[in-house]
């Protein structure tokens, strides 16, 4: 059974939100930025895991980093450029819950690393293959690379910032 097939369906507000995160997934896609953090991901992680293809869909690149071992690898050589310790992970991931484990250590290390808590995201935005879910787990990458790049970190990321008003 996939993830996410057992679910109730999400109706009144629940819906709405959900429907917003897609569109603001949406949006990002046409501003390039998941393209931006899967190439600045890859040539970090070079030789040390199985790229991320560049033209992989939303639903591609989450279950890419689903178990949490890239996003672990990332995070550490981050870490250890700034002079700061490393997350513990496990890369041999046999059940939901390491993962998991391995996505909370990811954010530990996130913010250890200076990215404010506010841009982390929930283990069930990763784990749960949902689009609107993934919109926070691109958020938290994009903005770690922004991070990033106020420490010179290379290779630079390459997103950009794109503003937008909400009108509704």
């Amino acid at each position: 059974m996939q993830a996410g097939t057992n679910r109730v369906q999400k109706v009144g507000i629940a819906y709405e939100v959900e429907k917003k995160m897609e569109q603001n997934y949406d949006r990002e896609e046409a501003a390039g930025t998941p393209k931006a953090v899967k190439e600045w991901m890859n040539a970090i992680c070079q030789g040390e895991h199985d790229p991320i293809p560049i033209d992989a869909d939303w639903k591609a690149f989450n279950t890419h980093l689903r178990d949490g071992v890239m996003i672990c690898k990332l995070i550490n050589k981050l870490l250890k450029a700034d002079g700061k310790s490393p997350i513990q992970f496990q890369k041999k991931v046999m059940s939901p819950f390491v993962a998991m484990t391995n996505i909370e250590n990811f954010n530990n290390g996130c913010v250890n690393y200076g990215l404010a808590k506010e841009f982390t995201f929930q283990s069930g935005d990763l784990w749960e293959l949902r689009k609107g879910g993934f919109f926070n787990v691109l958020n938290c990458l994009h903005s770690l690379g922004f991070v990033a790049n106020t420490k010179n970190f290379k290779p630079t990321y390459e997103g950009h910032i794109s503003k937008v008003v909400d009108r509704e």
